[in-house]
């Protein structure tokens, strides 16, 4: 990882935590610490230099109106070939609240979790570029509170309005990820995830997959050890530059399920000393929630 933001960054954790009283913190609301962004969002980006600062700067101005406490963003750029991380950084050297790294493999779990881990943040939580910044909102403010330990967005609207793939995807994938976890998420997939930091220091270190199947892995995760998950509805809007091979994709969707299910039923994820490590609250799935939460008011300045 090379950083080419305004801040340094911690090095990565690659074991997990060990269990400690003080993950209970997770059961109440974030603490407010001096110099530290109450939330990261990061946004991995691959060869995105046509939409990058456009999206970047509208989660800017959303996130400096509408949310309440101090942040930063991070735009993660995965060995992009194309001009995506001069844009980044040129972004990065107008707005003080955005960060830039550059990493030399590609992948979203890769970007999310070297972010993520590196964070000094106690909420963590990451957007693509097709969602609307407002897509955040529900999903962060049961974190804020310590309701939730991960909330997950669910894409809604009419599929007909983009490819009918991006609509018939989700619902195939999650239908496969029930028939191998018994986990019950709608949108898997979803690029709007939050997660409270005590819950991802736990979890990050047991996941493998550095790419697509990540957002799956991490919820049948925090599902299989007893995690709080809400899921949220969200808007979006189809990214016509998609290059997505969906082909690829499910193929590779399948084979991942596959290896996950293997790992929990071998134990190779300690899932009883992980859940043991995290144990306040009670039932894994919160539901699915459509209506908007809205955080308080503005705790703490910006840094």
């Amino acid at each position: 990882m090379t950083p080419t933001g305004q801040a340094q960054r911690a090095p990565q954790r690659t074991a997990p935590l060990p269990a400690t009283p003080a993950a209970e913190s997770r059961c109440h609301p974030v603490d407010v610490l001096p110099g530290v962004p109450v939330l990261e969002v990061a946004v991995p980006v691959y060869n995105a230099e046509q939409s990058l600062e456009a999206a970047i700067r509208r989660l800017h101005r959303h996130l400096s109106s509408a949310f309440p406490q101090s942040f930063r963003i991070t735009v993660a750029d995965n060995a992009s070939t194309d001009g995506t991380l001069r844009i980044a950084e040129r972004i990065a050297r107008e707005l003080r609240d955005l960060t830039v790294i550059r990493l030399s493999e590609a992948g979203r779990g890769n970007a999310l979790r070297t972010v993520w881990l590196a964070s000094p943040s106690p909420v963590l939580a990451y957007l693509d570029l097709d969602l609307e910044p407002s897509a955040l909102d529900p999903l962060l403010a049961p974190l804020l509170a310590g309701q939730a330990d991960v909330a997950t967005g669910a894409r809604r609207g009419n599929p007909a309005s983009g490819p009918l793939r991006r609509g018939f995807l989700p619902r195939c994938l999650s239908l496969v990820l029930r028939s191998v976890s018994g986990a019950r998420f709608s949108d898997p997939q979803c690029g709007a995830k939050a997660i409270r930091s005590e819950a991802a220091r736990r979890l990050l270190p047991h996941t493998a997959n550095n790419s697509w199947f990540f957002d799956t892995e991490l919820l049948v995760l925090a599902n299989t050890c007893g995690l709080r998950v809400l899921e949220v509805a969200v808007e979006w809007t189809d990214a016509s530059d998609s290059n997505v091979d969906y082909s690829r994709t499910a193929l590779a969707y399948l084979r991942d399920a596959g290896r996950l299910r293997r790992d929990l039923r071998s134990g190779r994820i300690p899932v009883p000393a992980v859940r043991a490590s995290l144990s306040c609250g009670s039932g894994p799935y919160l539901g699915h929630e459509i209506h908007h939460h809205h955080p308080g008011q503005r705790q703490q300045g910006r840094h």
